[in-house]
């Protein structure tokens, strides 16, 4: 009889399918890998704005929430939605008394899969210039973000990856992080903090700590 393993819990709020899909994936092959330590449940769900969602958790079960979303871009109306995103987080962290922390892409989220196979450094005009890279890092071609994000086109990214590409990622993002501490703009909003300009990211940290917890 194999050994039953104890769970590890971990809540998040996501902006679209890709994400959802993303951690599911990562769940998925955590708990059927020979070196995890516990069985994983990482409960993401379709958000994007997430006070309503937070409001029915339940505080006393639910140590914190990462919330995942992109930046999307410099515009009057791309930063006042953004910071709409942060506004409810921070109520929610207020009002229902739990940790509410951020996991953001700048520009998108297509940023974090690029890095699980190549650096992506430069900054991008506008998130469609993410295809191009989408399509060198996964050998495809896809024709459109839009294809890029259909549900066969996208499980058929992610099973090109492995646990080294996500560890590459979160290497990769962090050599960006360390950059952007040198050179980026960083700007707070309700008490949390990005950077502004383009590639920014902190979404590897909670993928890092889900990482660390739960394998060997």
């Amino acid at each position: 009889m194999s050994e039953r393993k104890e769970k590890r819990q971990y809540t998040l709020t996501v902006e679209g399918e890709t994400e959802k899909m993303y951690f599911e994936w990562l769940q998925k092959e955590i708990n059927a890998s020979q070196d995890a330590k516990y069985k994983v449940n990482i409960n993401a769900s379709v958000q994007p704005y997430p006070f309503s969602y937070i409001k029915r958790l339940n505080a006393i079960s639910t140590s914190k929430v990462v919330h995942i979303c992109d930046v999307e871009g410099n515009s009057k109306e791309d930063e006042e939605k953004f910071h709409c995103v942060l506004s409810e987080l921070k109520d929610a962290k207020t009002q229902i008394g739990i940790p509410c922390e951020l996991g953001y892409s700048n520009l998108t989220f297509e940023l974090w899969l690029i890095l699980h196979k190549q650096d992506c450094t430069a900054p991008l005009a506008d998130r469609t210039k993410y295809l191009a890279p989408i399509n060198s890092a996964f050998c495809e071609q896809f024709s459109s973000l839009k294809s890029y994000k259909e549900r066969k086109n996208f499980e058929r990214c992610l099973s090109k990856l492995d646990f080294s590409d996500v560890k590459n990622a979160v290497k990769r993002a962090k050599r960006i992080e360390e950059n952007n501490k040198e050179f980026g703009k960083l700007t707070k909003f309700k008490n949390f903090s990005y950077y502004a300009n383009n590639p920014a990211l902190s979404i590897w940290k909670i993928v890092e700590e889900i990482l660390k917890e739960c394998l060997k």
